[in-house]
């Protein structure tokens, strides 16, 4: 019988020492209420998601590529902010942007170019300095394959995206011969990622009528028809987060007082982590605006997740 006593005024203290307890749980107290869930994101390899391209599209520097922008997977969003730009002898093009990827199927993006034309505008009849602007709406669509998944088969991930280009500088476009001051590029692009070999393969099929990617308008007085074009890219994985490779990317020719010429580049791009990423390149364009064989420089820089 003591033993039962003592037992149990045990229990009454403990439960008395629990019930005036600041962790005790009161029946009154309504539940916490459920915190929203929020997308999850960051869930693709490093360097997967490409850079931005000079459109605003996810890709090489060049081209862009069949892989949404940023790290979300399919139940994931990913977005980023870019900064590029590119210096050669006698232009400079500045652009940046934003791109978003939603499910690992949908991109969209918006990027804005200044094209300066330095002292070369003086020789061009602009003034010099003389500067084109351009803004790039941009949307792709996964359609087929997973260019990380998909290691078992040769089958690529394949994307169809178009971009719509505004130029502001309508006037000097007509002046110089430019059908246009807006144009739509469309383009469709296969990109094949070996995992085991390192190595990212890219090809892109576009048509446009844009003269030097839009920034000297669109169509011309020898051709205002749309024209096929191809991209190429290829990178090698060196690090996990360092590749390497090459891009080129041919163009129309529709402008009778410039020819137009295609262009090429090799570059690095260092991902530190899955927030930033830096590309340099050595880049050249060709002969833009009479301005003979233009090539040097080009720097990217991106964050996001």
């Amino acid at each position: 019988m003591y033993s039962f006593r003592k037992t149990a005024s045990l229990a009454c203290a403990v439960a008395a020492l629990v019930a005036h307890s600041p962790f005790a749980l009161a029946d009154d107290v309504p539940d916490a209420p459920e915190l929203p869930k929020l997308p999850l994101t960051g869930g693709k390899l490093l360097l997967t998601g490409g850079v931005s391209q000079i459109e605003g599209a996810a890709g090489g520097g060049l081209a862009p590529w069949a892989v949404i922008g940023g790290y979300g997977t399919a139940s994931q969003l990913g977005a980023n902010v870019h900064g590029t730009y590119i210096h050669t002898q006698d232009y400079a093009l500045g652009s940046w942007g934003l791109t978003v990827g939603v499910a690992n199927r949908v991109e969209l993006s918006l990027a804005r170019q200044r094209f300066d034309t330095r002292d070369a505008g003086a020789k061009l009849g602009l003034g010099e300095g003389y500067a084109f602007n351009q803004n790039i709406f941009g949307l792709k669509v996964r359609l087929i394959g997973d260019a990380v998944l998909d290691q078992d088969t040769w089958m690529p991930q394949i994307a169809a995206g178009i971009q719509f280009k505004h130029n502001e500088e309508g006037g000097v476009l007509k002046a110089i011969g430019a059908a246009s001051n807006s144009g739509t590029d469309f383009y469709l692009s296969a990109t094949k990622l070996l995992l085991a070999q390192s190595l990212l393969l890219n090809g892109t099929l576009r048509f446009t009528k844009a003269n030097q990617f839009g920034l000297l308008g669109f169509g011309g007085d020898k051709s205002n028809a749309y024209k096929p074009e191809f991209e190429s890219s290829v990178a090698y994985l060196l690090t996990k987060n360092i590749a390497i490779g090459g891009e080129y990317r041919t163009k129309p020719d529709n402008l009778s007082f410039a020819r137009e010429q295609d262009a090429y580049d090799a570059f690095i791009a260092w991902a530190p982590n899955k927030h930033v990423s830096l590309t340099a390149a050595y880049v050249a364009l060709g002969d833009i605006a009479t301005i003979r064989n233009q090539r040097g420089l080009y720097v990217s820089l991106q964050a996001g997740f």
